[in-house]
């Protein structure tokens, strides 16, 4: 069991006055979050725990961070912090500990799918290097997926039709890829080709962010060569 000492740590972060994220409270606390990591400020490596107000009633979660994590969630932060205290495991990694999830799932009537990497990268001038093709109508099963799990979403193809592109609003409004190659195209630098199209394409002066799940190295090689960078771990709490 953690010590009565991490309890404290844990309870401090959530009194802080002068948050590292800036002013915004609330459901804008979150985005901010994000924000102020994209450009290099992270929560203090302090064994910390801070826990926010969801950013809308979709989006719940957990971000961990090094040795800090958030929790956005609209419940109450003592009870948060009590649950995260009771479980036996290392404080530094508590928060992504399955028992610890499982009880806030269950608590919220949600889910969690998987433990995913976050990544981002800044947006690029100009058009794509890689040819594309609108597919907003696109019934393929990832642009599917997106609608179900973003908003705005936007989708684009490979003239082949071998890759797949889907840009749209995830947690806390944050523009996010999903990417898919075809088996017969794979091994080519394609899933690369799209990650860097995809910096052509988010908005001016956004950021694009993307998941991929801890196991799939090639998906994390892919997004690091298109220039993305690791920024936090992260367990969505999925309603329905």
């Amino acid at each position: 069991m953690p010590r009565k000492s991490d309890e404290g740590a844990h309870m401090r972060a959530t009194e802080r006055t002068r948050p590292w994220w800036g002013e915004e409270r609330g459901a804008a606390a979150p985005g901010a979050v994000l924000r102020a990591a994209a450009r290099g400020v992270f929560p203090p490596a302090d064994g910390g725990t801070t826990v926010l107000a969801q950013p809308d009633p979709r989006h719940a979660g957990v971000w961990a961070f090094t040795a800090h994590s958030v929790i956005f969630l609209d419940e109450d932060p003592a009870r948060v912090l009590r649950t995260l205290h009771e479980v036996d495991a290392d404080p530094l990694a508590a928060s992504m500990n399955p028992f610890f999830l499982a009880e806030l799932a269950r608590r919220t009537g949600r889910h969690v799918e998987t433990i995913d990497l976050v990544t981002a990268a800044p947006r690029l001038p100009g058009p794509p290097p890689l040819p594309l093709h609108a597919a907003d109508a696109s019934d393929h099963p990832r642009v599917v997926s997106a609608r179900r799990r973003r908003q705005d979403v936007r989708a684009w193809t490979t003239p082949d039709g071998t890759g797949v592109l889907v840009l749209g609003r995830g947690p806390a409004g944050r523009w996010e890829i999903g990417l898919e190659v075809a088996e017969e195209a794979r091994h080519a630098g394609l899933g690369r080709q799209l990650a860097l199209a995809a910096r052509h394409l988010v908005p001016d002066g956004d950021v694009v962010w993307a998941q991929q799940a801890a196991g799939n190295t090639r998906s994390i090689r892919a997004f690091q060569a298109a220039g993305h960078r690791p920024v936090t771990a992260e367990a969505l709490l999925v309603a329905g």
